[in-house]
């Protein structure tokens, strides 16, 4: 592991695993969550022969709590310090949720020879919040909702979005892991209030439109169809067809985490991509 200090002062936790000269995978988490959130497919990928990165974004996990720059210029700019100072090449960015909004970001303004493949897995681009110019988008009201319900009582908060939609949990037959539930309140519960409270704007509000279709490199798009945090309807499949070299995969009824709930699928299916 790892700290980089950005220009503004920020330190960035990240980890850093497997052989320097092995190609990396930079992996990109969701909000509010951290670089843990990707155990799984570190240790899967590590296990492959890859360098496997990963970092809290500024206000979430161990990297500083920031009360400005949580948007998402700045969070692309983080991006690319790390990949300057780790000289990352040909690597493959992997973004989840609000990670997936990242790599969009960050892939479209890249350094040449950065980045080989992109993957968007249950991600928020190309816009979430309800307009004209995205009338099926999610009201406005419901992340006002979110950022209330943080402001009154976050560790609450914090355990009902596991606890139902996020991993799926709240479904009839579903088999409820409360050592998930128990990692996301810790991993959310690390950050800042004020960076998470912030974020929900850069999440739903930016729109990554003009990003897709400025990258040139190879996009996998995943997304389950049961995901009730990122509406497939509003996100994927708006998404893909934006892309120059895009690949849509859909999984009938997987939910938003979908990466720890179905790691066993998702993570063959990345390797694949990878070794195209």
């Amino acid at each position: 592991m790892g700290v980089l200090i950005t220009q503004d002062g920020t330190e960035i936790f990240y980890k850093d695993w497997g052989a320097k000269d092995a190609q990396p995978i930079v992996f990109h988490h969701g909000w509010p969550l951290s670089a843990d959130d990707w155990d799984s497919q570190m240790l899967f990928f590590l296990g492959e022969g890859y360098r496997v990165i990963a970092h809290d974004r500024r206000g979430h996990g161990r990297s500083t709590q920031t009360d400005i720059g949580n948007e998402m210029n700045t969070y692309a700019a983080d991006v690319a310090e790390l990949a300057a100072a780790l000289d990352l090449r040909n690597a493959i960015h992997v973004g989840h949720s609000t990670g997936g909004g990242e790599v969009a970001h960050y892939v479209a303004r890249a350094e040449p020879g950065r980045v080989a493949k992109a993957v968007l897995i249950g991600a928020v681009p190309p816009v979430m919040v309800k307009s004209e110019a995205n009338p099926g988008g999610l009201p406005k009201e419901v992340f006002d909702g979110l950022r209330a319900a943080l402001a009154a009582n976050r560790a609450q908060f914090y355990r009902d979005l596991p606890s139902g939609p996020f991993y799926g949990f709240n479904r009839a037959g579903t088999q409820v892991s409360q050592g998930v539930i128990d990692n996301w309140w810790r991993q959310g519960m690390m950050g800042g209030a004020k960076a998470h409270y912030d974020c929900i704007k850069a999440f739903s509000e930016t729109d990554f439109t003009a990003d897709l279709k400025l990258i040139e490199v190879p996009v996998l798009v995943m997304h389950g169809t049961d995901d009730q945090i990122v509406p497939i309807a509003d996100s994927a499949l708006l998404a893909h067809p934006l892309l120059k070299h895009g690949t849509l995969k859909t999984y009938d009824g997987f939910p938003h985490g979908m990466c720890t709930t179905h790691a066993d699928v998702i993570n063959p299916d990345l390797l694949a991509f990878f070794r195209i």
